[in-house]
């Protein structure tokens, strides 16, 4: 066995401390028979992520390559809605009669995003937030000033509305509600593939080589933990490639990768429709945590339960098992599916009367009863005897005024249930179309640099997008974080590279 310098990372790896998922241990670059390519910056991932660091390290003045291990490039970007969460007075936001700010901005995201939300990250992407909307222009993505209040996104072409949890109790009364949700202004649900279609489009004018069917495989370390390249595999060859600045590890989440899913992340194991690129299979993670990487928040993602449209959906109740309401049903279908998945073991219904039920044929989830009265629909779901009769007349009392003391839904959204049939929806994760993701990843930097489990720069490694864990976090507030998160650290990622020093 080849004897090399053992650091306190490599201590780390070794004990399989905070380890993501089973891999090879990274390579000594001493057992490098020989580096069959150089480059300054070698990015993993052609999602917004990857695509975004390595324009910026061409940029400024790097040799760049981009391996994906796909055939097709776009990542699970080219998936997504193509929403970026923008605010703080963008040229949109103003067209449309919208005051924001940036501290507005930065008190939505820290104060809906858990106990200890990263302040640094947060504060930084606010701040920068206006400079990247343009920059995201000048990429040549089409947006327009026309504003939709419709609860999610349209079939129209509108480029801003409310893409989170804004105007939903208790969010509404953290932050003044502004609609930041920024999409390309194209017909249907195109946004994803249109911004990286201009994306990839920018990336290759600027000269940055890009390779398909490359898969990264297991990092290349000096003695002293330096990360200097990567050895790949590409038709069964084994090539590997030295980067003098940097590696940028953007290869996605992993909610493929079910052993490493049901390990680290068990609430959306049994989610009944894992979204996000084939390729989101943890190796990117899996490679950072072998090279000495720390990694957070593994258990976290988002868990969609689609609950609208149509908006008078919401004018129904969501009961657990106890038939008890849990939520405020206008929240941000991100947020009701995190309570969800995570807070009512999966399992949920939604109940509903003639006023409030669907008014076209869906299939995202199914009535499993209907009844007369609430107390036969009861009995046929097998809710515990008058629990949802005490939990209907309860909010019919208030709702006849359009109040709801318990969780502050919009009036909007509330009236009585009191025309029958009655019907209760099945929102189990396991039965609805119940989408999710992962958020955790390796721990990085404002910079995004991959920080090891004592608390250090790991030289030469950096990592964006969801192989990093960063601003979205459980519950998922907002449709726009993570890929404007993916795009603007991807940026900074590409940047820190080239200052780093070269190898």
């Amino acid at each position: 066995m080849t004897e090399y310098t053992i650091s306190r990372r490599r201590v780390l790896a070794g004990l399989g401390l905070g380890a993501a998922a089973a891999t090879a241990p990274a390579m000594a670059s001493r057992d490098v028979p020989r580096w069959d390519e150089t480059v300054d910056v070698l990015v993993a991932g052609s999602g917004a992520g990857g695509c975004s660091a390595a324009l910026e390290a061409r940029q400024a003045g790097g040799r760049v390559l981009l391996v994906e291990s796909l055939p097709r490039f776009g990542g699970s970007s080219a998936m997504s809605g193509g929403v970026v969460f923008c605010g703080g007075g963008t040229p949109l936001q103003k067209a449309a009669g919208f005051e924001d700010s940036v501290e507005d901005m930065i008190q939505f995201i820290a104060a809906n995003s858990g106990p200890y939300p990263q302040l640094e990250k947060i504060q930084r992407y606010c701040e920068d937030s206006l400079a990247h909307f343009d920059w995201l222009v000048g990429l040549g993505i089409p947006y327009n000033d026309r504003f939709t209040d419709v609860k999610e996104l349209t079939l129209g072409d509108e480029s801003l509305y409310f893409s989170g949890n804004e105007r939903a109790w208790p969010a509404r009364e953290n932050s003044r509600p502004v609609p930041r949700g920024h999409v390309p202004g194209v017909p249907g649900m195109n946004g994803g593939r249109v911004l990286m279609e201009h994306l990839l489009e920018r990336t290759r004018e600027a000269g940055v080589e890009l390779r398909a069917r490359m898969s990264a495989r297991r990092l290349v370390q000096e003695s002293d933990g330096r990360v200097v390249g990567m050895q790949l595999e590409r038709d069964g060859e084994i090539v590997h490639v030295r980067a003098r600045r940097a590696v940028v590890l953007a290869c996605g989440g992993f909610i493929h990768n079910r052993e490493m899913l049901q390990r680290h992340a068990p609430a959306l194991y049994d989610c009944s429709t894992p979204w996000g690129n084939a390729g989101d299979l943890g190796e990117g993670i899996a490679m950072g945590v072998a090279a000495g990487g720390e990694t957070l928040n593994m258990d976290q993602g988002f868990a969609i339960a689609p609950l609208y449209p149509p908006e008078n959906a919401l004018r129904g109740i969501l009961v657990n098992r106890a038939a008890q309401r849990f939520i405020p049903e206008d929240s941000y279908y991100g947020v009701v599916g995190d309570a969800i998945a995570y807070h009512q073991n999966g399992e949920a219904w939604l109940i509903t009367d003639a006023d409030s039920s669907f008014n076209f044929p869906q299939d995202n989830f199914v009535a499993v009863a209907e009844a007369a009265t609430i107390g036969d629909l009861a009995a046929r779901v097998g809710f515990p005897q008058g629990a949802l009769q005490h939990t209907v007349a309860y909010h019919n009392r208030f709702a006849e005024a359009h109040r709801d003391p318990l969780f502050n839904k919009q009036p909007a959204y509330v009236a009585p249930l009191v025309k029958p049939p009655f019907k209760a929806w099945d929102l189990s994760v396991k039965r609805a179309f119940f989408t999710a993701h992962t958020f955790g990843g390796l721990h990085t930097d404002v910079d995004s640099r991959v920080i090891s489990s004592f608390g250090e720069p790991i030289p030469g490694l950096y990592a964006a997008g969801r192989n990093v864990a960063g601003l979205p976090v459980a519950p998922y507030i907002a449709s726009g974080l993570s890929v404007g998160d993916a795009s603007y650290f991807g940026r900074r990622a590409g940047r820190a590279a080239m200052r780093g020093e070269e190898s």
